[in-house]
């Protein structure tokens, strides 16, 4: 299934200075590419939902109001580790642009 980027995301690409695409790679929701069309990474593994389909499902009433606040902030609390670790190499990391661009 082709995932669906959704207008959070493809704001959150503009204010970074990326293009957003589905990804032609199975494992990952995104491809990422600077301005130029130069390939950065893939990014959000696929099989789980992110910030902006969270807020899609409380929209048309599937999840409670709240949930995706609350689906942000877990994932916030478990992946700072992550970026601590990694310190200045974070930055332009698949983890970078997952954290930015979908949650």
């Amino acid at each position: 299934m082709v995932y669906q980027i959704l207008p959070y995301t493809k704001k959150r690409a503009k204010e970074l200075g990326v293009k957003v695409f589905p990804s032609d790679n199975p494992k990952y929701k995104l491809e990422v590419y600077d301005w130029h069309g130069v390939f950065i990474t893939y990014c959000g593994a696929s099989g789980y939902k992110d910030y902006p389909h969270y807020m899609k499902m409380e929209a048309e009433g599937e999840v409670p109001k709240g949930y995706a606040k609350e689906r942000q902030r877990l994932y916030w609390q478990r992946h700072h580790k992550e970026i601590e670790k990694l310190g200045d190499e974070w930055e332009g990391s698949r983890s970078y642009y997952s954290f930015l661009l979908l949650w």
